[in-house]
């Protein structure tokens, strides 16, 4: 890949990464009231805007080995993003369609983060 696709690219998913988040933001105040619903609400939360915080922290690492860092939190918050999504829909505690949506974004936003990384490795 050329220097300047994989730029692009990177900006790219940081976009794809806000736009994520700010779906997750969405989601949140969707949650019914109960004691379940707000530790779940919480984590997901937490997790799927930490996912974009910590690749914008990895697009200003000031070197590979800082950028393979943030990267690893990246996925690793992605991946819990995605656990959580899936419990909400196993659990049925919400089946909306922007659940739903938001679980198959956060399966592909996990493949290309974790392909990522594997290819620095």
């Amino acid at each position: 890949m050329e220097k300047e696709d994989w730029i692009n690219f990177k900006i790219s998913l940081r976009d794809r990464l806000k736009e994520f988040a700010c779906k997750i933001l969405e989601l949140s105040s969707l949650f019914p009231d109960n004691p379940q619903s707000r530790v779940l609400n919480y984590q997901l939360t937490k997790a799927g805007t930490s996912a974009y915080a910590n690749y914008r922290a990895a697009l200003r690492g000031r070197s590979k080995a800082e950028f393979f860092s943030k990267l690893s939190i990246s996925v690793e918050e992605a991946d819990e993003a995605e656990m959580w999504l899936d419990l909400i829909l196993s659990a049925k505690i919400m089946e909306a369609d922007l659940v739903k949506n938001l679980h198959l974004e956060s399966l592909e936003i996990l493949k290309i983060l974790s392909s990522m990384r594997k290819q620095m490795s």
